[in-house]
């Protein structure tokens, strides 16, 4: 078993499926454990094996796709010494899962929700002895399969989750504000959604392109609409809500580290 994926949610399962997608393993290659239920169905929606904890002493990797706060529980029944770690844990280190897990061999990414579309920012870090396992080149090319992948320094990963994991919500936020500023001035719902869906995915292609700056001041001409627009979100201090968004959710990520 080349790969054992431990929780298959939303975005478990959207790795599953890019790595699929992409070709990178047969199906008879990946295993998957959840809740019995859970299991079965993507199982067979997917081809993947379904597995028991005592499976995963004879996988090569694991991918774990829960919540930080199963790891002190799970950790323990899924420990093996030659396996390598792969985490996408927000807030567990590097040193947190190698102490719960017995080995050096680990690697911790950071994922977004726009994995699920095949778009995600992925940062990555990871010990001397998973560079040298191959667990991380493994792991790059598996977050691949559903966006970038980005090495990181793990200082910076709190803020990175802070900043890009969290950033769909944010983005989902002002993007339901912006439909609702036009349903209060007659546009109808369904188009006002459609609307501001479709300004911020090409926004998005601009800002490729070009500073974030520099494409505002090519919007706001002397004395227009935008710059009166502009003017009303810098009164309502929206620059600086979204600034300390990123810092709070920074500090929790520090916090989730802390509790482990």
């Amino acid at each position: 078993m080349k790969l054992a994926i431990v929780g298959v949610g939303k975005m478990g399962k959207s790795i599953l499926e890019g790595l699929l997608r992409a070709e990178m393993l047969e199906p008879s290659e990946i295993g998957i454990l959840d809740t019995p239920e859970r299991t079965q169905a993507v199982a067979q929606e997917t081809g993947a094996r379904p597995l028991y904890l005592e499976d995963l002493r004879r996988c090569e990797r694991i991918l774990l796709s829960v919540q930080p706060k199963d790891l002190a529980a799970l950790a323990p029944q899924i420990a093996h010494p030659n396996v390598g770690y792969i985490s996408i844990m927000a807030g567990v280190s590097t040193a947190v899962l190698s102490r719960r897990l017995g080995t050096r061999r680990v690697v911790r990414c950071m994922p977004n929700l726009a994995a699920t579309i095949g778009k995600s920012s992925t940062a990555i870090t990871g010990p001397r002895e998973a560079e040298e396992a191959g667990d991380l080149q493994f792991a790059r090319a598996l977050f691949a399969t559903v966006g970038d992948v980005y090495d990181l320094p793990e200082q910076l990963f709190d803020a990175f989750t802070g900043m890009s994991a969290s950033a769909p919500a944010y983005v989902a936020v002002v993007a339901e504000a912006l439909a609702d500023g036009g349903v209060k001035q007659g546009i109808p719902r369904a188009q006002a959604l459609r609307l501001a869906a479709d300004v911020l995915i090409a926004t998005g292609e601009l800002l490729r392109r070009k500073h974030p700056a520099v494409l505002k001041d090519e919007v706001s001409s002397p004395g227009g609409t935008t710059i009166h627009g502009l003017a009303a979100l810098e009164a309502r201090g929206v620059r600086a809500a979204l600034m300390e968004a990123v810092e709070a959710a920074t500090l929790r990520g520090h916090e989730l580290g802390k509790d482990e």
